[in-house]
This record gives C-alpha cells, structure tokens and sequence, in this order.
C-alpha cells in the first residue's frame, strides 16, 4: 500500500468495466476512498461498490454521468461534497460508443459533424468541466493530480479512428494548458495515452480480431495491453512520491506498437 495516498479521495468517470474498473480497484488497494461515475448500469455500479467495501474498508459512492451533458459535472461535485471530505484525484475516463458516435467512428469520407462532436464532447468538453470542478476541491487541499485518458489513435493510423484519435490530440493539448494553469495550486495534470487496450469497449469494434492480431505482433511484448496496465500508470501518476515533478505529459503505455 502507497501510504501518502491512504485516506485520499479519487472522482473517476465510467468505472464500471475495463480500463475505469481496473483504476478503481487500484487505487481502492491503496486505501483511498472513491466516488465513480455509471452511465446506465446502476446494478454493476452496486455489485463494485459491495465487493470493493468488503475487501478494502473504504468510502465508495456511485453517482450516474452521461458525459455527453457536460456541464452535469457540476451538480455531480455537488453531491460528491456531500458524501466526502476531499478530492485529491480526478481521472477523465468514461467513453462513448455505439449509436453516439455514429458518422465519428467512421472512414474519412463518412464522417459526420453529428458523431464528430459527439467524442469531441465526452473526450475533452467533459474532461475541461470536470477538470475545473475537481481543481476547485483540490486547491482547498494543497494540491492534487488530474489525468485524462488519452489513445495512440492520434500517433499511429487506425482505421475508422479519425475521430477518437482528432479528440485524443485536443485532449492531450488541453491536458498541457490546464497544467501550465494549475501549477501554482500545485495540481498537477497529465494524459495516459494506452494502446489497443483488450477491453469491452474494444470488442465492440467491428475489426476487433485484426487489431487484436496486429497488436499481439508488433509488440515486442507479445500481447495485447491489459486494463490493469493502464491503472497502474494512473496509480503512478497520483502517487507524490514517484512523480511529483511530472506535469504536463502524455505517457504513452503501449507496448512498444507505436515505434514499430
């Protein structure tokens, strides 16, 4: 356990499954108390919360997020005021997919504005809004870390990722200026850039079996990245006593794929 990390408190979007489950378990190991986000899944939201109380002995709400209404975020830390002392750390997680970003996960020349603005307002509007209602918190703390996630679809060429990966590059520009910003409150922002992560979310695209044989090839690792992967580059990235000079940064966990 990172003992300077105990008692703290992590706001995380979409923490349900995948790479947002894995960073809650994560931190909740390391004692620090969560509130995460569902967006229709309040039963998966439950069944974490028991399972996480009774392993850890820690404070664990859940609270509902579309992130394509960003500005909810606000009466969201309202409610989070309510049931915590703190916020120490803040990760930007929650995607979307399916009928949303239709005409944004798409070829180039079936792109539409629609699907377009739709990742560009769960991956960096929802980010922004977050992101200043947490600093709020944390600068009555001393400080804290924020982290957006972030992909390699604005590093290497995806097929159909046109849209992920232009919200992606935004996001990591924002990650930049917010952390120019916050420096002073001593809040400190960084990006996690993952690779081809084998989650749900990535099942879920039509050319999964490719991109997961692509993945398992060019690695030098020889497999596709783990949820549990990325947790652990959040986990480090909070933790003061490894990275409290580091701001500003993407940190790219991705096997090794994007120099191949």
């Amino acid at each position: 356990m990172i003992e300077n990390m105990k008692n703290k408190t992590l706001v995380i979007s979409g923490a349900t499954r995948g790479i947002g489950k894995a960073i809650l378990y994560r931190f909740a190991q390391n004692g620090v108390n969560i509130a995460f986000t569902y967006n229709k899944n309040e039963e998966e939201a439950q069944k974490i919360i028991a399972d996480v109380e009774s392993k850890y002995q820690i404070k664990i709400k859940t609270y509902p997020l579309n992130v394509l209404e960003p500005e909810t975020y606000k009466d969201l830390f309202a409610k989070i005021d309510e049931d915590f002392e703190r916020v120490d750390f803040f990760i930007s997680n929650a995607i979307i997919y399916g009928k949303s970003v239709v005409g944004g996960f798409a070829p180039f020349m079936r792109l539409k504005p629609k699907g377009l603005n739709n990742i560009y307002t769960a991956t960096v509007l929802a980010f922004v809004v977050g992101a200043q209602e947490a600093a709020k918190r944390m600068q009555k703390v001393g400080g804290g870390s924020i982290i957006s996630l972030s992909s390699t679809g604005n590093l290497v060429y995806m097929p159909n990722y046109a849209g992920h990966g232009n919200s992606k590059n935004a996001v990591e520009t924002m990650v930049k200026y917010a952390a120019m910003e916050l420096g002073e409150y001593n809040i400190r922002v960084n990006a996690v850039s993952g690779g081809p992560i084998d989650t749900d979310a990535l099942k879920a695209f039509p050319d999964y079996a490719e991109i997961k044989a692509a993945v398992e090839s060019q690695s030098p690792l020889g497999r596709m990245g783990k949820p549990e992967d990325i947790a652990g580059a959040c986990l480090f990235l909070c933790d003061d006593s490894s990275s409290a000079w580091l701001t500003g940064q993407t940190i790219v966990i991705d096997g090794g794929t994007s120099f191949k």
